[in-house]
């Protein structure tokens, strides 16, 4: 699996929420860029970072931060407020290997079917759920989809990865809902990136040792509360990037 340390930005600074409440962050450094530097010396392969602050407006909001975070040398996946070609195209040009979709499949689904066709691999269908629906608007609207619908939807309209956000566990350090990741690989049936609930070194064995590992996963508050390394994560369950 690929290691994704994440970067969440509010405000230019790295924070974390709680089941995605921006009324519940809590802010773990005011460097971005160092702090994605820390993660390439440890040796992770790929950052993932979302600009918070995008999501609730509907275009990309700390372009400084990112900019920085790419500096730090390796590919960067980034989300965010990202619902127009134009504000794909300027992540790309700031040097983000590739963007995440995740309103606009439910608001705009024509726009995301030529994303897909357009960026190619470079977009990635971002699905955040709440008690197995849809959620979008920075997680502040939850929509009549289920997760597995929505997917197949995508996946049909060109989707080649997704990015699995399982709400009620993220932020919690709880543990992945590891029986709603499975049954969402098993609908989408494309690489999948877990998301939400990582608190220990066991629960990443517990997604490496499910009968289909995802592509990767996404590690954010285990590592600013010191509950995972960085490095030891990267030595034992990373692939090379695809």
């Amino acid at each position: 699996m690929i290691i994704f340390p994440a970067i969440d930005l509010l405000g230019g600074r790295c924070v974390r929420l709680l089941h995605g409440d921006y009324l519940q962050s809590t802010t773990y450094g005011d460097d971005p860029g160092a702090m994605a530097r820390s993660f390439v010396d440890a040796g992770a392969s790929w950052i993932h970072a979302v600009d918070l602050d995008g999501a609730k407006v509907g275009q990309p909001v700390n372009l400084d931060a990112v900019r920085s975070i790419v500096a730090a040398g390796i590919p960067v996946q980034m989300g965010g407020g990202l619902r127009t070609a134009d504000s794909i195209r300027q992540m790309l040009d700031l040097g983000v290997a590739r963007v995440i979709l995740g309103s606009v499949l439910v608001h705009d689904p024509e726009f995301a079917c030529s994303a897909f066709v357009e960026f190619g691999d470079r977009v990635v269908a971002g699905i955040d759920a709440r008690d197995g629906r849809v959620a979008t608007q920075g997680w502040l609207e939850t929509s009549d989809l289920t997760a597995g619908e929505l997917a197949r939807h995508m996946v049909a309209a060109g989707a080649q990865r997704f990015v699995f956000t399982d709400i009620g566990r993220d932020g919690t350090l709880a543990g992945p809902n590891l029986e709603a990741l499975s049954t969402f690989m098993a609908q989408a049936d494309v690489p999948v990136i877990a998301s939400g609930g990582v608190g220990s070194l066991a629960d990443v064995e517990a997604l490496a040792h499910l009968t289909i590992p995802p592509e990767g996963v996404i590690v954010g508050k285990a590592i600013y509360e010191g509950r995972v390394d960085v490095g030891e994560l990267a030595r034992r369950f990373q692939q090379p990037p695809t």
